[in-house]
């Protein structure tokens, strides 16, 4: 004979709960067991992304957590910087600091101006990378986002030691759609960057993804080709890059490197 208390809807609850509880556990249990290992990923990647588009990681080149550490140690120097100013600030661990989580914080972030890339919140604090040889800056690595046609796009751009020819680019999080927008993640596109010029003389940012073929850097410095199909995306690179380098972002920075004072 079936119990009855088996069908009352208090039961059927009672068992509901107990086989969410009973599930729920092992998830939560590698959650937060994995988490350590998650972060650690997490950063390896974000150095191991400075590293290439600075030059001292080649595509594909494959390096242990531990060689990526060692390798970053020995070529880059982070540096935290007020972006109102452009100074760098000693008060910030820029090991542990996450200048996305920073975004999102009132307390630690102010509202952007209106802007195409559609920036809404910039960081106090932002973190750079420089190159450096002793006293002399030879290059600097910039954290860059903004929106293409469908999502957020994250990368980093590579500046030279004069804070204005650029040296790298690289984007590595986005949903822009594949072998279109998506090409943006492509070397072949990337590579074209190198060479080109970010600002003008002036320091007014000039460097922006154009629609069709752009010429050598030498001829044609501030332009870069077009995405085929991904005009709207081309757009929002440009609209990235006119941000980041410009008056609301880096630029108090840049101009004071360009003026020898970084």
């Amino acid at each position: 004979m079936a119990d009855a208390r088996r069908d009352t809807p208090l039961y059927t609850i009672g068992f509901a709960a107990l086989v969410c509880v009973v599930c729920a556990l092992p998830i939560a249990w590698a959650a937060v067991s994995l988490r350590p290992r998650q972060e650690l990923n997490a950063r390896i990647d974000r150095l191991e992304k400075v590293l290439g588009v600075a030059g001292f990681m080649e595509p594909g080149e494959s390096l242990t957590a531990e060689q990526v550490e060692a390798r970053f140690a020995e070529a880059i120097v982070p540096r935290a910087i007020d972006l109102a100013t452009g100074d760098a600030v000693d008060t910030i661990d820029v090991a542990t600091y996450d200048q996305r989580k920073a975004m999102k914080d009132p307390a630690l972030s102010v509202p952007a101006p209106e802007n195409a890339a559609r920036v809404v919140s910039l960081p106090r604090v932002a973190v750079v990378y420089e190159v450096r040889r002793g006293d002399s800056l030879q290059a600097i690595v910039l954290p860059i986002q903004g929106y293409g046609l469908w999502s957020t796009m994250y990368g980093y751009i590579a500046l030279a030691g004069d804070a204005r020819t650029v040296n790298g680019i690289t984007f590595y999080e986005h949903g822009e759609t594949a072998g279109l927008g998506g090409e943006i993640e492509n070397p072949r596109w990337q590579a074209k960057w190198v060479g080109r010029r970010a600002v003008d003389d002036t320091g007014a940012v000039q460097l922006q993804v154009i629609k069709g073929a752009a010429g050598p850097p030498a001829d044609d410095p501030y332009r870069v080709d077009g995405l085929s199909g991904a005009t709207i995306t081309g757009r929002g690179v440009t609209s990235t890059l006119d941000f980041w380098l410009g008056a609301n972002a880096f630029g108090p920075y840049l101009a004071r490197v360009r003026a020898g004072g970084n």
